[in-house]
């Protein structure tokens, strides 16, 4: 299969880049770093040519809901049209947990996603997942301010960014399924302590401070919104064993 990754190259893309190729099919990676806007629209039609299924795993590191609503509202019309046009049959997007019932800040923008290619005319298949592990490297980065590091409340059941890109691979070769359970990480935990161990575990020194976050995310990032209901799919690597992998790396060419 000849099958488009949209944000090819992020947290989550490169790893189905590199799957899908390991696979025997032929990825092809939309990104501005290959020539392909999706908010503007320049190039997607030729990337598209040929093409049997997408994975749209873009991003964007808004916190506005105005913002993400633009930038996914846009991006996912753009794209959705041109996979009509060229004749695309399998449109496999990944979402976030509850990001329709939060629909507030960033999730705002998903929950618009996930409507669009609902909506859509090109068969779909939408994967919701939790929060990655990688998100306390990113709250660590964002949250800096000198020799503070602000982090809000939150409980999240973290899992690997490479056991949901296997998850969306699984899914883009098979038929379109519509929504197919959430996949969420084997076990609770708090962002804090997620941040405070990574920059442990990477020697990064800061004071950590822990704040509530105002309004309806805010609220959802501290009651457990954002958690995987009981009865949903679990990966297996736990964010200590992640983390682990970060401070003790294996020699380059050996498996994970």
């Amino acid at each position: 299969m000849k099958i488009a990754i949209a944000g090819g190259t992020g947290t989550v893309g490169r790893h189905v880049t590199e799957l899908v190729s390991r696979l025997g099919h032929q990825p092809v990676v939309l990104s501005r770093s290959t020539g392909v806007d999706l908010v503007t629209g320049d190039g997607v039609s030729s990337a598209l040519d040929g093409v049997d299924g997408v994975i749209d795993v873009v991003n964007t590191s808004t916190l506005s809901a105005q913002a993400s609503t633009r930038f996914f509202g846009t991006a996912t019309a753009t794209l959705l049209k041109a996979e009509a046009a060229a004749g695309v049959r399998h449109h496999v997007t990944l979402s976030i947990v509850n990001a329709d019932t939060v629909s507030a800040g960033y999730y705002a923008g998903k929950a618009v996603q996930e409507e669009a290619v609902k909506r859509g005319a090109v068969p779909w298949t939408l994967l919701r997942a939790t929060q990655f592990h990688e998100f306390a490297a990113q709250t660590l980065e964002r949250g800096s301010r000198g020799i503070l590091t602000l982090v809000p409340v939150m409980r999240t059941q973290p899992v690997a960014a490479l056991e949901v890109a296997q998850r969306l691979v699984e899914l883009a070769v098979g038929p379109p399924r519509g929504q197919v359970p959430d996949l969420g990480g084997p076990r609770e935990e708090r962002l804090v302590d997620m941040v405070r161990d990574y920059a442990r575990a990477t020697r990064t020194r800061t004071r950590i401070v822990q704040f509530k976050l105002p309004g309806r995310m805010g609220t959802a990032m501290r009651d457990g919104t954002l958690l995987p209901a009981p009865n949903t799919e679990r990966g297996a690597q736990s964010f200590a064993q992640w983390l682990d992998g970060i401070a003790h790396p294996k020699p380059t060419g050996q498996q994970p």
